[in-house]
């Protein structure tokens, strides 16, 4: 199998090329892998079985560079998870809705067998009216006024529409709770690291957490399966502001939406934050993932449960709790 895997110079993207490369060498399998991304190099060594190539997910001649290399699956990880500071709305949808058409384009033309792509729970987006735990078959809403996850309802809706077009691209759709990990940095992370745990009064916002070694693991079962369909990833159970507090020693913040609205309002536009008024239901309203079809269907339980993961994160990255 020649395998080609997007964003492969990101935080997942990395970890799975490394477990990638151990495991054809341990076990003589006879893959290959290409890995690319809009990186001049990855900060790792690419092993005996891992060519690299810089190519950006947006580039037109992306399908023949998939022809030319015979790929027989392909993990699509390349996306905006965390903007920068000069990043914009149209760059963020060119790169994670625009980007995946042209890369399922470049399988159907490819011929290629097999596409596996990261969403996020972000999909079904931030809402009052959640169902407590969602499941596959809820309905997609993905904030508009959140880039992130109005983008990934938007591939979800794409991926939907070549299902049914192109049935002959088997498709698996990992819908990803929030990821923690030894050296994880995100808007997420951020959150945890202040002197204080930040909640909207009346609200407990559950968080479901995964370890990133256990969505590693989730896309090379993927990989080697002929199971398809779409998964919820994350572990059992969920964490409240309230626990999320005690676990991390520190006070929970409780202030009313309108305060946390007007305040990010000053802020964004004064530059001392990058995220605005638009941020206050993703924190407010956590959408709070059910894995039974993982486990059932696809066959994957997580090592860990979201409490778990989350008492690891604190283990790896304040030793002293």
């Amino acid at each position: 199998m020649t395998l080609l895997i997007t964003g492969a110079a990101g935080y997942i993207g990395s970890q799975l090329v490394q477990k990638l490369e151990k495991e054809i060498s341990n076990e003589e399998k006879p893959w290959r892998i290409v890995a690319t991304d809009i990186r001049d190099s990855p900060h790792y060594e690419t092993g005996a079985h891992t060519e690299y190539h810089k190519i950006d997910v947006r580039d037109s001649a992306l399908v023949e560079f998939v022809k030319s290399q015979k790929i027989d699956t392909v993990v699509h990880l390349a996306t905006i998870v965390t903007p920068g500071k000069k990043s914009n709305r149209e760059f963020e949808y060119s790169v994670d809705v625009l980007g995946t058409k042209n890369v399922l384009d470049a399988c159907v033309e490819a011929g290629v067998k097999r596409i596996i792509v990261t969403s996020s729970g972000a999909a079904y987006g931030y809402h009052a009216d959640n169902p407590e735990w969602l499941t596959e078959t809820d309905p997609l809403r993905g904030n508009e006024e959140f880039a992130y996850s109005h983008h990934k309802r938007l591939v979800e809706e794409m991926m939907a529409d070549y299902r049914e077009k192109r049935p002959e691209l088997e498709q698996v759709i990992f819908r990803i709770g929030t990821i923690l990990g030894n050296n994880v940095n995100n808007q997420i992370t951020a959150l945890f690291e202040k002197p204080f745990v930040l909640g909207i009064r009346g609200s407990e916002s559950p968080f479901v957490f995964i370890w990133d070694q256990d969505v590693v693991a989730c896309l090379i079962q993927a990989i080697s399966s002929r199971t398809t369909g779409v998964f919820n990833v994350a572990g059992d159970g969920a964490v409240t502001i309230t626990d999320l507090g005690r676990l991390l020693e520190k006070k929970v913040l409780r202030l009313p939406a309108g305060v946390v609205k007007n305040g990010l309002f000053v802020l964004k536009r004064l530059n001392l934050t990058q995220y605005g008024e638009d941020q206050i239901n993703f924190v407010r309203y956590r959408p709070v993932l059910d894995n039974t079809r993982l486990k059932q269907e696809f066959g994957f339980t997580p090592t860990f449960t979201s409490r778990q993961v989350f008492e690891n994160y604190i283990s790896k990255n304040w030793p002293s709790k």
